[in-house]
């Protein structure tokens, strides 16, 4: 598949996987591989994510053996198509599915109760709080109306099996917050894990894995350190990110 003129191709180095992404909209980073490594997810589930994008996701979770059907919730039509695009691209239309709509409506292309794990990197931007993107699909994925997240968690919550998973990464001042809004869609914390761009630096990502319907049971794991001293990534981050070296933090 030859790529148009604002678009690069990137090799995974994951089970041959390969992602086409738009040179001036937003591209994966680290938060997405940290969120593939983290969840927790069988061979055999299927997955759900909601805000897809160009698909990296799912793709980084195929390249891990985590998952067996997949489905990806995008709005923006244009990184809709993108998504399909890769899934063409990898050949796997058997196994994984693009849906160009609203994560709240996921109960109409989805049965209820069928899902083993939704997962989402939702945009982290709260309503007035981050300067606008003069691109459009840079500023959908980066900021969140004020319904967003709720719209999410109320799909995820429709379409989830009995004690199905919700795990997603988002940024650790707001741990708090996010993990009220969880339970106020019956979907409870129960492990979580803080990202520490250096030792000596305040955690800015947290990811947190949820369970519906779950008793509040709250577990960590040991906080990931992103950065030796000198810049270079830790010998922890080398085994779940070395083929990305080169994305910022």
């Amino acid at each position: 598949m030859i790529p148009d003129n604002d678009e690069t191709i990137e090799d995974l180095q994951l089970d041959g996987l390969q992602l086409i992404q738009k040179k001036n909209a937003f591209r994966f980073g680290m938060d997405s591989v940290l969120l593939a490594h983290f969840a927790n997810i069988r061979e055999s589930d299927t997955v759900a994510d909601f805000g897809t994008g160009n698909g990296v996701l799912l793709f980084l979770l195929k390249g891990r053996k985590k998952g067996k059907r997949y489905y990806a919730f995008e709005i923006q039509e244009e990184a809709a198509e993108l998504a399909e695009r890769n899934v063409r691209l990898n050949r796997l239309e058997d196994s994984m599915t693009v849906i160009h709509a609203d994560a709240r409506d996921a109960l109409e292309y989805i049965q209820p109760c069928s899902v083993d794990t939704v997962i989402c990197n939702p945009p982290y931007g709260q309503p007035g709080a981050v300067l606008a993107s003069p691109s459009e699909s840079k500023s959908i994925a980066r900021n969140q109306k004020e319904d967003t997240l709720d719209h999410m968690l109320k799909g995820a919550f429709s379409i989830l099996k009995g004690r199905g998973k919700f795990i997603l990464v988002y940024p650790a001042s707001q741990m708090f917050s996010i993990m009220t809004k969880l339970r106020s869609h019956h979907l409870e914390p129960k492990v979580f894990q803080l990202a520490y761009p250096y030792i000596h630096k305040p955690a800015n990502l947290v990811l947190i894995e949820a369970v519906k319907d779950a008793r509040p049971t709250l577990h960590t794991r040991p906080p990931l350190i992103i950065y030796n001293q000198d810049g270079s990534l830790t010998n922890e981050l080398k085994s779940v990110y070395h083929i990305q070296e080169q994305t910022e933090f």
